[in-house]
């Protein structure tokens, strides 16, 4: 007997649902009515100026159907998820940075502080969350959370956005 694995995805944009199909045994749906763009999320972005706009980007991209994303200092670039396992991904936004192995977190909660009050851009930001031994950071949209991460994966600060 020959099996065939169907190896196809049918996306129906206009009734916003995707089948994919990956063998003859297993048939997935799933409703993608809140597909986001990097596109989009971009537009949002470039409204922050500094650490102050945050707040407000995060709003927007909520509204959009991100539910979570991780930014990884090395390179900048951001893995943003969405509901039914979407997810979209930025490109690398700069030159790869050397992340120290020692953090610094009291050194990083100092500088932070002065980039959420507006003393510093994002440039300057990446460079000291590399600095201080900043690996990444999530955003959680439900819990309205910001968690800054070592190499090692030990969570260093987890920080509520504001939500006004």
């Amino acid at each position: 007997m020959v099996k065939s694995i169907l190896k196809s995805t049918i996306i129906l944009s206009r009734l916003s649902i995707m089948v994919a199909c990956n063998s003859t045994n297993r048939l997935t749906i799933k409703n993608q009515e809140k597909m986001f763009t990097v596109e989009q999320i971009k537009t949002a972005h470039s409204k922050v100026k500094t650490g102050a706009d945050f707040p407000a980007f995060i709003q927007d991209i909520k509204k959009l159907g991100v539910a979570y994303y991780e930014t990884f200092v090395m390179d900048g670039h951001t893995d943003y998820y969405g509901e039914n396992d979407y997810k979209a991904i930025s490109p690398a936004r700069y030159e790869h940075l050397v992340i120290a192995d020692t953090v610094n977190a009291e050194q990083f909660k100092k500088k932070l502080k002065e980039h959420q009050h507006g003393k510093t851009g994002y440039p300057t930001f990446i460079k000291m969350c590399a600095t201080f031994g900043i690996e990444k950071w999530n955003v959680c949209m439900d819990k309205m959370t910001c968690t800054y991460f070592d190499k090692a994966g030990n969570e260093i600060l987890v920080e509520e956005i504001p939500q006004n």
